[in-house]
């Protein structure tokens, strides 16, 4: 088990390598070692294409994606918690989680006083977004955006179907927005920025790969197939920009890996440990954040020694935040309330999920958030046209 590499080596250096690159301020973590801003500063243009759950190691064992693999620069770290609510708001605002404070798809929001699925902003009971509630969601997170740190026009290209939503709105900064419906619709988006030639940065998302994962497997022949379109929608594009002084990245929020009925545990079949939380739990199901009633700690942590030997760890959550896990430097002033008292980390292919009364129960085959190489690991593809 590793923790991202912070000093050169994870998607946050990627960002300060841009950052640089683009015109922006010096950044407070280290250029990427693999790409360096004068590197990016020698294109008019800058494209970054992430592609939602490609893993490094996935890749790599698909070699028949020939098209990555002839621009595969090599691996990089996503952040701690590999997944994308951590991920994503790092690829748009440039800072790590340690700064940004986003640490999970279900989050406890001590300013709100509820546990929100963020990047749909609704509490995790369902009800109005942030902004039909009458919260301000830039204002809630208050971050820079990473488009109002660099000094070239920035676009963002983004399914329509979360191109509006209140997290997206939050961090465009100034990007035009773009929207698109199908893998052709973010080619010809991409393609129609690129064509006239002046100074930019394009930052381009594309989430299918991640959901066949969750609901087939990242190991199935879906998801494969998917690779293969994506591997030629990406030959594709390096070709239609030929000649237009582009630098294209492709780089990913982080990999998955795939469970099996047994290894898919449930809360509701442990209710001694139901009974010792105060909240629902939060995080993800590889990375779970406990938040405990008064005086449980002992027992909790000997539940989960006894319970769940080999398959997952209680760590308290103070010593991720002191051990550099979500990044280097000053931390969010809410980030220690957003990862609870405890975090259980499972190991293997083990997952921990718990469900509220209104939810509707499924199954996810592929999941990520914790630190195998399958699931931290992502690659950084370059071509320039």
């Amino acid at each position: 088990m590793l923790l991202p590499d912070y000093r050169g080596g994870s998607i946050v250096n990627l960002m300060a390598s841009l950052q640089a690159g683009l015109g922006g301020p010096v950044h407070d973590y280290m250029p990427l070692r693999l790409l360096a801003p004068e590197k990016i500063a020698a294109h008019r243009q800058v494209m970054l294409w992430v592609i939602d759950g490609l893993g490094f190691d996935y890749l790599r064992t698909h070699p028949d994606a020939g098209a990555m693999h002839r621009h595969l620069l090599g691996g990089l770290d996503s952040v701690y918690p590999p997944t994308t609510a951590a991920a994503i708001t790092t690829f748009l605002t440039g800072d790590a989680p340690q700064q940004h404070g986003l640490t999970g798809w279900h989050m406890y929001l001590h300013e709100l006083g509820a546990v929100m699925s963020i990047l749909p902003g609704r509490p995790r009971y369902g009800g109005a977004s942030l902004v039909q509630a009458g919260v301000d969601p830039a204002a809630l997170f208050a971050h820079r955006p990473f488009a109002a740190r660099i000094s070239v026009e920035a676009h963002q290209v983004t399914p329509s179907s979360i191109a509006g939503s209140d997290f997206n709105q939050a961090h465009l900064g100034g990007a035009r927005l773009h929207r698109y419906r199908d893998l052709d619709g973010l080619l010809a988006q991409c393609v129609r920025l690129l064509e006239d030639g002046t100074r930019k940065f394009v930052y381009a998302y594309w989430p299918e790969l991640d959901s066949i994962g969750h609901r087939q497997g990242i190991h199935s022949e879906a998801a494969h197939a998917h690779l293969l379109q994506l591997d030629r929608a990406f030959a594709t594009l390096v070709e239609r920009i030929r000649g237009s002084d582009t630098l294209l990245l492709v780089c990913a929020d982080h990999g998955q890996i795939d469970t099996t009925p047994a290894t898919r545990l449930q809360l509701a079949d442990h209710p001694q440990l139901q009974d010792m939380l105060a909240l629902p739990l939060c995080g993800e199901p590889r990375s779970v954040y406990c938040y405990l009633r008064p005086g449980c700690a002992e027992a909790f942590d000997a539940y989960v020694c006894r319970a769940f030997a080999g398959k997952a760890r209680s760590l308290p959550s103070r010593e991720l935040l002191g051990g550099g896990w979500f990044g280097s430097g000053e931390p969010h002033p809410q980030l220690q309330r957003r990862i609870g008292d405890r975090v259980l980390l499972w190991e293997d292919n083990f997952c921990f999920k718990d469900w509220l009364p209104q939810e509707n129960t499924y199954e996810l085959i592929g999941v990520h958030g914790g630190l195998s190489d399958a699931e931290r690991r992502v690659p950084l593809l370059a071509a320039g046209g």
